[in-house]
């Protein structure tokens, strides 16, 4: 579609909300699961279901086999796989919910180191906003954001970023099917992975104390966030600018913070709410200071 439009009515207004609402409340959820599954045995069942029974339905995109192949080693166990590892017992889901966002620095980095692309003043005052508000969940942290939680969340962003410049290169793919059949190549590392590190006695043991809530935030993993988060989110990248439609992606820390308080009672004092406050100002200045100074 070459004529995008800048407004969005109504009924993509209500989709991008969801796909916020879906984003959000998949830290709490993730957060659920880990209560039985091991990390990366999880990881791999929700990359099982992302593929199947969605490759039956959706042709593979007309991409290289390494293209795709790279994104799904680092979305999956570079993003998902090392993320869950940090969710079981070194950083909650609200910190982490938030943490991730700064995967939209790493991904500046890339375009510049890759790309060329020049530094310019704004991107390094949001850089130093968010540079803050991580500095203070690092004093602060204790057991919600344990040193090694942080910096394993930061790999996982830093992977998102890295899924993200591979996506790039495939820039008329249908982003669905091309997320759906990724997904097959992120199963073998994470099955290896689980094998090697969590055991097969621990896998098994995790499978069979999973009861239908476990099983349903899998396949929420699956089909809610990639599905149909992934799916809906292209759709609307498709009709309207990336400018219009990139913001939402603000409000995921804000409904996974909410969340994580409501659901499963984790606690929000002043030290993070003012990390938060101070992260979101830097991904909110990065993203909006180009329009303010063309307005």
């Amino acid at each position: 579609m070459t004529n995008k439009s800048a407004t969005l009515p109504l009924p993509h207004i209500l989709l991008a909300l969801a796909v916020i609402v879906v984003w959000g409340t998949n830290f709490p959820i993730i957060k659920l699961a880990l209560a039985h599954l091991p990390p990366l045995a999880f990881a791999t069942l929700r990359f099982v279901f992302a593929f199947l029974p969605a490759a039956l339905f959706l042709k593979r995109p007309a991409v290289p086999p390494v293209n795709l192949a790279t994104y799904g080693i680092l979305i999956g166990a570079g993003q998902f796989g090392i993320l869950y590892i940090a969710m079981k017992h070194d950083i909650s889901p609200g910190l982490a919910s938030l943490v991730m966002q700064v995967q939209v620095f790493f991904t500046i980095g890339l375009a510049m180191w890759f790309g060329r692309e020049r530094v310019r003043a704004f991107q390094v005052g949001a850089l130093v906003l968010a540079a803050v508000g991580l500095g203070i969940i690092v004093v602060h942290g204790g057991a919600d954001a344990t040193p090694l939680g942080l910096g394993l969340t930061l790999v996982a962003a830093a992977s998102w970023a890295g899924g993200n410049m591979v996506a790039r290169a495939s820039p008329g793919a249908n982003m669905l099917a091309y997320v759906v059949w990724a997904s097959v190549f992120s199963i073998p590392p994470l099955a290896v992975l689980s094998l090697l590190f969590e055991g097969w006695p621990a896998i098994r043991q995790g499978i069979a104390s999973a009861g239908a809530a476990t099983w349903a935030a899998v396949l929420y993993q699956s089909w809610g966030n990639t599905l149909f988060g992934f799916g809906s989110w292209a759709y609307l990248l498709a009709r309207h600018p990336a400018a219009t439609v990139s913001p939402f992606a603000l409000l995921v820390p804000v409904v996974g913070m909410t969340t994580a308080t409501l659901t499963i009672g984790e606690a929000m004092p002043m030290w993070k709410l003012g990390a938060a406050a101070l992260v979101m100002a830097g991904l909110i200045l990065n993203l909006t200071w180009p329009r303010l100074v063309r307005a």
